[in-house]
């Protein structure tokens, strides 16, 4: 995507599930790749397992607050939020869950879900829900015809999770399965 990309994503999700990693990833991305990025959170961030809300904007905006209808992409780390956060999706946005069957929101927009808790127990890292729906989200955007594209791909969050892990080679390889898990669920 070129600096004229305008692209804003919700991130959903609860205390302790890792929404504010998954925003800093993307942003990280979207700096590397010469964009400008806002990001400003909301919603209960003070209390474990309370919402959080994320807001993502990535190019020329004046301000971080995605207003409803406005978010191009909803990823939503616990599909119940889907509810709560639907509102934010424009029409023609996509969005990903952490949960299984087929999801509507409101506004009869179809949600791709993964049942991310599973994908996580599988590869022994319970903790990576948040990474396995961010695989998931690339994924969707690379793969499903007539999504709009992410503004970064899974090598762009592969290399800032180098960049972030890269002396703990431990982290780095249980972030960068769970990431993989995630883009071939």
């Amino acid at each position: 995507m070129t600096k004229a990309t305008r692209q804003q994503v919700i991130i959903s999700g609860v205390g302790g599930q890792g929404v504010l990693f998954v925003t800093r990833l993307l942003a990280e991305a979207a700096i590397n790749k010469g964009l400008p990025v806002f990001t400003s959170e909301t919603h209960g961030m003070a209390q474990r397992g309370g919402t959080v809300l994320s807001h993502l904007k990535v190019g020329a905006f004046a301000s971080p607050l995605i207003r409803p209808l406005q978010a191009d992409i909803l990823v939503l780390l616990k599909a119940e939020n889907l509810k709560q956060h639907s509102s934010f999706l424009k029409p023609g946005g996509w969005a990903v869950a952490n949960g299984t069957g087929d999801l509507e929101n409101e506004s009869q927009t179809a949600v791709r879900t993964v049942d991310a808790d599973t994908v996580a127990q599988d590869i022994e890292n319970p903790k990576a829900v948040n990474l396995v729906v961010l695989g998931f989200a690339l994924a969707t955007a690379e793969k499903t015809a007539g999504y709009d594209k992410l503004f970064c791909s899974a090598e762009d969050i592969k290399d800032v999770l180098k960049n972030r892990f890269g002396k703990n080679q431990k982290m780095l390889s249980v972030s960068l399965r769970a990431l993989e898990a995630g883009y071939k669920a």
